[in-house]
């Protein structure tokens, strides 16, 4: 035999020490010690009874967090994208008629997964910070008849945290499927996929629920399910996830949130900062926008918040990209321990970063 080409990397010959970091930014967020445990158990096959065990185990709490008696409630595997995409492709047919609500990012990227199906996609636009009413949905179901309806539930890219009820019921007057994303909301804001007449939802479990990437809650209505070799150890970290949530209780879970929102927008006004979201009621609990406070540069102090603190907050995405600072405050890292430490960070950026004189 020849000798080999190529080389054992001498990187992966030394071992990679991952840095401790606090995770206040849109997404991923840190993530409990038990979750991690729940990974690290051993490995099983993926028609083990155990592991079917698992996946009802999952089920169940899918269907907890959703608020919904749906049969047809499973994790796929992949990000929140995934089940984006999962939604979508398997909701829509060429040439068939979509209505896609776009006040941010994802609205945009529906839009777009929804142009490759080579659907007939119809948009109503809104502003990035707003949302619209539910006369305006109406008019747009109307003139559009689609046979979906996407919506957003919580505009991470905002910071908007979208009405929904009464558009369930608006979509089925016109024969419409309701199909909404809640990546960024699940868990942090009241949702109830039946009662609200929800007929497609889906999350990241990554986000609100803390689980580690790799899987990705999602309910169909009347559709049927294809099993696969799944991640394993990812189902462990879910059901752990759901575990906690159940153990909380869906409405103290709400509550948290909510509340430690409100002490941090309350210490941000406190400050002079301004939030994006000019409607409380409207305000994402998960993630905060703030507006990007006038002549400094967000990327300064975004770098120095994390070379000085170790915290993680990002800037904008897609339509408030260079608009906003964005500080997520989700699943366990929702505390006002938390908002504390990235408050005192804040203002310890605004004082030694550069202010332009613009």
């Amino acid at each position: 035999m020849s000798a080999l080409s190529v080389l054992p990397p001498e990187c992966l010959l030394q071992p990679f020490i991952v840095p401790k970091r606090l995770m206040l930014g849109p997404g991923p967020s840190n993530v409990p010690a038990r979750i991690s445990a729940a990974g690290a158990q051993p490995m099983l096959g993926h028609l083990h009874a155990e592991t079917i065990e698992i996946m009802n185990q999952i089920k169940s709490g899918i269907q907890y967090a959703f608020q919904t008696q749906n049969r047809v409630t499973l994790a796929v595997s992949g990000p929140g994208h995934a089940a984006m995409e999962c939604a979508i492709f398997n909701s829509l047919e060429p040439g068939e008629s979509v209505l896609i609500a776009v006040n941010g990012i994802w609205g945009e990227r529906a839009a777009e997964i929804a142009e490759r199906i080579g659907a007939k996609v119809n948009t109503v636009v809104t502003s990035a910070g707003g949302y619209f009413t539910n006369e305006e949905i109406e008019q747009a179901l109307d003139k559009y008849r689609p046979v979906v309806f996407f919506l957003t539930h919580g505009e991470s890219s905002t910071g908007v945290v979208h009405p929904i009820d009464g558009i369930g019921d608006l979509c089925h007057k016109y024969n419409c499927l309701f199909l909404v994303d809640s990546v960024a909301a699940l868990g942090g804001t009241p949702i109830c996929m039946d009662e609200q007449g929800i007929d497609i939802m889906y999350t990241g479990s990554q986000k609100v629920l803390n689980a580690p990437p790799g899987t990705a809650p999602i309910s169909f209505s009347e559709r049927a399910c294809y099993h696969h070799t799944g991640p394993i150890t990812s189902f462990y970290g879910l059901r752990e996830s759901l575990a906690i949530l159940a153990e909380t209780g869906l409405e103290n879970s709400w509550k948290r949130h909510k509340e430690v929102a409100e002490y941090f927008h309350k210490g941000l006004e406190e400050m002079g900062l301004k939030l994006f979201v000019q409607d409380k009621k409207a305000r994402l609990p998960t993630v905060t926008t703030i507006v990007a406070p006038p002549g400094y540069d967000w990327r300064e102090i975004t770098g120095y918040i994390m070379k000085t603190y170790n915290i993680e907050i990002s800037g904008g995405l897609g339509p408030s990209a260079g608009m906003v600072l964005r500080v997520g405050l989700m699943g366990c890292n929702s505390s006002k321990a938390n908002v504390d430490l990235v408050l005192e960070a804040l203002a310890d950026a605004l004082k030694h970063c550069h202010k332009s004189r613009v």
